[in-house]
């Protein structure tokens, strides 16, 4: 287990847990904190899920910069307990939905005004997303890391791209 600190909002400094496992890649904290950059106009009030979410540090994030929920959708359950019990340390478990599932068989019929996903690089090539597109809320935007180019994702055009290391970060809108 090792610990991740929280990098900016309400929540700044505190720290929370991070299995480590091959279950799990945390996004370095200098592309966590572009992503978060990147759609700060939307985080105040945002309904915010995310995707292959392992410790929850992106959906954490997001509600200390001011998202009114998260839903985190994880699939290993030892990794979905743990961020139960990040959202617990930090008393905002009432903000918050944990689903231990799988992000490509995971539907919603609520909106989401930010989806952040951070799938596993290793995987990448057979990851579905375009169920994603589905939960976006019209002015929504969907920021996903992922290894090379990006993807196409149905039903969304993709707005841009930044590159940091060996990761990238895209935006995508309806």
């Amino acid at each position: 287990m090792e610990n991740i600190r929280i990098t900016s909002g309400s929540l700044r400094g505190r720290s929370i847990k991070s299995p480590r496992s091959s279950l799990t890649h945390p996004m370095g904290s200098r592309e966590k904190l572009a992503l978060l950059n990147m759609v700060a106009g939307i985080l105040p009030g945002a309904r915010v899920l995310d995707a292959f979410a392992g410790s929850g540090a992106l959906g954490i994030e997001a509600i200390s910069r001011g998202a009114s929920y998260a839903v985190f959708v994880e699939k290993a359950p030892k990794v979905a307990r743990i961020i139960k019990e990040n959202l617990a340390s930090l008393g905002i478990s009432e903000k918050a939905e944990v689903i231990c599932e799988d992000v490509s068989s995971f539907t919603s019929a609520e909106k989401f005004q930010l989806i952040i996903a951070d799938p596993p690089y290793d995987k990448f090539q057979g990851i579905k997303l375009d169920n994603l597109a589905e939960m976006l809320d019209e002015a929504g935007i969907l920021a996903l890391s992922h290894p090379g180019e990006a993807p196409e994702i149905a039903g969304l055009r993709l707005l841009k791209t930044s590159a940091y290391a060996n990761a990238r970060i895209s935006l995508y809108r309806r």
